[in-house]
C-alpha cells in the first residue's frame, strides 16, 4: 500500500502539499511519498534543535542506553516489516535487506554500549614543577547539534551509524535522508520516539538536497556534519561548512589483489561477491581486480563460472542475488560507459547489458587507465580485470587512483600480507577477504578522495563529543 509519510520537525509530524514520490526502482511502482521540504523547513528544524540540544545533554547515560536498546528491540520485533521496506524503496534484495535490518539492530546496541563507556581520564598535573597541589581529570560532553546526511544504498543501517552515536553522546540531531529512500529513516524515527527519545532531540527533513541541505551545512549552530555520499558533494560541503567538525565517507574504487600463492577458488568467490553484492552499489565494492599473471587464466575462469550462477531480477524473491540499480538513467549511463570503454579497447568478458534498471553483472578486461571506469567509482555491478607481474607493480596499480577506502588482498604468504598493510593507501586492508567486508563495530573510513574521519559507534561517539578538563587547586 502506498503510504504518505510525514517528516518530523520541532517535535511534530509535518505534511506538505508538495510531495516527492518514492518509487520501487525494480518495478517502477510508487510505494509512498514524503514532503518536499524547503529551506524554511530546515530553518525550523535548526531553531527546534537549539532547544533539543539542551534536552539531549540533560539525558543521563542510562536514559540514552535505554532508548537505544529499546529501539534495537523494536527493530528486532518488526524485522520483516522494515526489511520489506528497505527492499521496496531501494536496490537491495530481500535477503540483503534482512541482513541490513539485523546489522542496524546490532549497531543500535553497540551505540548503547559505547554510551556506557563514555569516560574521561585523570591528569597528573604534578608532572610539572610547582603543581603538586593540583589534580584533575577530563570528561566528555556533547558537541550540541549534529547534521546527518545519508545515501540511498544503505538507507537504514547508515542512518543508524549517524543517529545512534549522536544520541549516545547526548546531542540533538537533524537528519536529511536520501531523496530516493527516505521511508526507512522515517520508520526508524518513529521507533526511536516509541523507545522514549524526546521529540525535539531529533528532526528529519525530507526533500531535495540542493534545497534543504545548505542551511544545515552553513549553520554556525551545527557543530558537526556527518555525510556519506559522492566526492563532488563532499567537496562542496567542505567548502561551505565553516568552522565545524566534518566526517565524510565519499566512496571508493577498491582494489582487489590476487597473488600467485593465493587460494584462487576462494579469491574468485570473494571477488564475485564483492563486485556484485547490492548490485555493486556499495562504497566497498570490488572494482579493480589485479591478478598476478601466472594465475590469471585460472582466476578468470573461476570468476566467470561463479558469476554465471548469479540470478538478477525480482528483489523480493529469496533466490535473487542482484537487484536493480537505483534508476533507469543510472543503468543507461553505466551501459554507455561500458560501450565507450569497449570502443577504447576494453574486452567484455561477461555482462554489459541491461533490462530497464537491471544491469547484468559485468567483467571488463584491460579498461584504459585514463577511462572514467578505471579512475572513478562506478557504483554498479561492473568490475575491471588487470594483471601484474611483481609486488611493486601491484601496489602501484592499487594506489594510483584518488580513492582509498578499503582493499582486498589474497595471499598465503605472511610477509606479503603484512607488507600490503603498510603499502596500500587505504583505510582498511582485508587479508584473504573482499574489500567489501565490514563489521559495524570497527573504525570505517578512507583516505584521499574517499573522505575524512571514521565511522563506527566508538569512533563516531568520540567525534560527536569533546573533552573538557577539570583542574582542582587544593589550597584555593
Amino acid at each position: 500500500m502506498m503510504k504518505e509519510q510525514a517528516m518530523l520537525i520541532a517535535g511534530k509530524w509535518k505534511h506538505k502539499e508538495q510531495v516527492i514520490q518514492v518509487d520501487d526502482p525494480g518495478t517502477g511502482e510508487v510505494i509512498g511519498s514524503v514532503p518536499n521540504g524547503s529551506s524554511e523547513d530546515m530553518e525550523e528544524a535548526l531553531e527546534s534543535a537549539l532547544e533539543g540540544k539542551n534536552i539531549a545533554s540533560s539525558m543521563s547515560i542510562r536514559d540514552r542506553m535505554n532508548i537505544l536498546t529499546k529501539a534495537a528491540e523494536l527493530v528486532d520485533d518488526n524485522h520483516e516489516e522494515i526489511s520489506q521496506l528497505i527492499s521496496s524503496e531501494g536496490i537491495k534484495t530481500i535477503t540483503e535487506a534482512r541482513s541490513e535490518a539485523t546489522r542496524a539492530a546490532e549497531t543500535l546496541r553497540l551505540c548503547a554500549e559505547e554510551a556506557r563507556r563514555l569516560t574521561g581520564e585523570t591528569i597528573n598535573f604534578d608532572q610539572m614543577p610547582g603543581n603538586t597541589d593540583r589534580h584533575g581529570y577530563t570528561y566528555r560532553f556533547p558537541l550540541g547539534i549534529i547534521g546527518a546526511i545519508t545515501p540511498f544504498n544503505d538507507p537504514f543501517n547508515l542512518v543508524v551509524h549517524k543517529i545512534g552515536p549522536a544520541i549516545a553522546g547526548g546531542n540533538a540531531v537533524i537528519l536529511k535522508p536520501a531523496t530516493q529512500t527516505p521511508l526507512s529513516a522515517l520508520w526508524l524515527t518513529e521507533k526511536l520516539l516509541e523507545a522514549g527519545l524526546p521529540e525535539r532531540v531529533m528532526s528529519v527533513v525530507t526533500g531535495s538536497g540542493g534545497e534543504v541541505t545548505p542551511p544545515l551545512v552553513e549553520s554556525s549552530e551545527v557543530r558537526m556534519i556527518t555525510f556519506t555520499g559522492g566526492l563532488p558533494t563532499g567537496e562542496r560541503i567542505a567548502k561551505t561548512a565553516g568552522l565545524k567538525k566534518l566526517s565524510m565517507e565519499l566512496g571508493s574504487n577498491s582494489p582487489f589483489l590476487v597473488f600467485n600463492d593465493a587460494n584462487i577458488d576462494k579469491a574468485a568467490e570473494a571477488a564475485v561477491a564483492g563486485s556484485y553484492g547490492a548490485g555493486g552499489q556499495n562504497c566497498l565494492s570490488v572494482q579493480r581486480i589485479f591478478v598476478q599473471k601466472e594465475v590469471e587464466e585460472t582466476f578468470t575462469q573461476k570468476f566467470l563460472e561463479k558469476t554465471e550462477q548469479l540470478i538478477t531480477g525480482d528483489k523480493k524473491s529469496e533466490e535473487t542475488d542482484i537487484g536493480p540499480v537505483i534508476s533507469e538513467n543510472v543503468a543507461k549511463n553505466i551501459i554507455a560507459d561500458i560501450r565507450n570503454a569497449e570502443e577504447k579497447g576494453a574486452e567484455i568478458l561477461c555482462g554489459g547489458t541491461r533490462d530497464h534498471c537491471f544491469v547484468q553483472p559485468t567483467l571488463l578486461r584491460n579498461v584504459p587507465k585514463r577511462h572514467s571506469l578505471y579512475q572513478e567509482e562506478i557504483f554498479g555491478p561492473v568490475a575491471l580485470l588487470h594483471t601484474f607481474s611483481s609486488y611493486e607493480e601491484a601496489i602501484d596499480l592499487a594506489n594510483e587512483v584518488n580513492f582509498g577506502l578499503q582493499a582486498g588482498v589474497f595471499t598465503n604468504h605472511l610477509q606479503t600480507a603484512h607488507q600490503t598493510i603498510a603499502d596500500l593507501h587505504v583505510g582498511g586492508v582485508m587479508i584473504n577477504d573482499s574489500s567489501d567486508f565490514r563489521i559495524d563495530a570497527m573504525p570505517f573510513g578512507g583516505v584521499k578522495g574517499s573522505g575524512i574521519g571514521r565511522e563506527g559507534p566508538h569512533t563516531a561517539l568520540m567525534d560527536m563529543t569533546e573533552p573538557r578538563v577539570a583542574c582542582f587547586k587544593m589550597d584555593g
